[in-house]
């Protein structure tokens, strides 16, 4: 019906900007018509998964469940140990092949995620290039400028535009791609950030947006602040110890604790394998003139 109140409107607000136990506190809402019950069951379970309560949310979504459902319950299978990402993929891989289910928005949006973890960007791109929902041209803003190529992310950016300018996820494409592209759309960027945090509860990944825009525009002290109140929120939270490591080396001080932390929680991170790779480079230089 036209002009009918979006019920789940703060819910998935809370999650977009990272508010995700907020998302779950409040996602008790009455009268909701199936289609949304099944949306905000997403929501809420997907937030489960970005605090890293993994199994919770493998234990109650049963066989039964709709095929959104399945399929977030698909990426906490994947997310939880490297044991299950071959089978998972694998099972996503059938999903998506079954045309009775392969066009369902939330299944796509779930293979683009766990493609873009896998790095596999065209096979990303194979599910979420078509769009059809806000998060999934988000999703390709994210996997085109993981490709370096900022011009299409800002195509899409475009047509989020023209769908809803002020919508929170045009919004944060919007600072994403600033930061992509640099020089003076870092402060662009950094007053969208700012805007958030004035009219939403500060979040890890709002602190982190501004802490990065600083460190772009040579503010690391700022930075620094930033960032150690994110760190405050989530102790293990991967960017804000990778963004730790990078301001305190610019700002001398040392970054072993925030790098070790990263190292024992997040084995997988970029810059983790980074430091490992270069380590390695080191080594072999080492011994090839010992």
């Amino acid at each position: 019906m036209a002009g009918a109140p979006d019920h789940l409107f703060n819910l998935r607000n809370n999650f977009y900007l990272g508010a995700y136990q907020a998302a779950i506190n409040t996602s008790d809402l009455p009268n909701l018509s199936p289609d949304d019950a099944v949306e905000r069951d997403s929501l809420v379970y997907r937030s489960y998964i970005a605090l890293a309560s993994y199994q919770l949310v493998i234990h109650e979504i049963d066989d039964a469940a709709a095929t959104p459902l399945q399929a977030v319950k698909l990426l906490a299978l994947y997310l939880s140990s490297p044991e299950n990402k071959e089978s998972t993929i694998s099972s996503l891989k059938e999903w998506l092949a079954d045309s009775a289910i392969a066009n369902n928005a939330i299944l796509r949006l779930i293979a683009g995620i766990i493609f873009m973890h896998e790095e596999d960007y065209n096979e990303a791109l194979k599910h979420t290039n078509a769009g059809g929902t806000m998060e999934l041209h988000a999703l390709n803003v994210q996997i085109f400028l993981k490709m370096h190529r900022s011009d299409y992310a800002e195509k899409q950016l475009r047509i989020m535009q023209q769908i809803d300018e002020d919508h929170t996820l045009t919004q944060l494409a919007t600072a994403w791609l600033n930061l992509a592209v640099g020089g003076s759309k870092i402060q662009e960027a950094y007053l969208i950030f700012q805007d958030f945090s004035e009219k939403y509860p500060m979040t890890g990944l709002i602190l982190n947006g501004k802490a990065v825009c600083c460190m772009h525009m040579g503010n690391f002290d700022e930075a620094e602040t930033l960032l150690l109140e994110a760190l405050n929120k989530d102790a293990k939270d991967p960017e804000t110890l990778a963004n730790l490591v990078v301001c305190s080396l610019h700002i001398g001080k040392s970054s072993s604790r925030y790098f070790s932390q990263l190292k024992l929680s997040h084995p997988d991170h970029v810059l983790v394998k980074r430091a490992s790779s270069a380590e390695d480079n080191f080594e072999r230089a080492v011994q090839s003139v010992a």
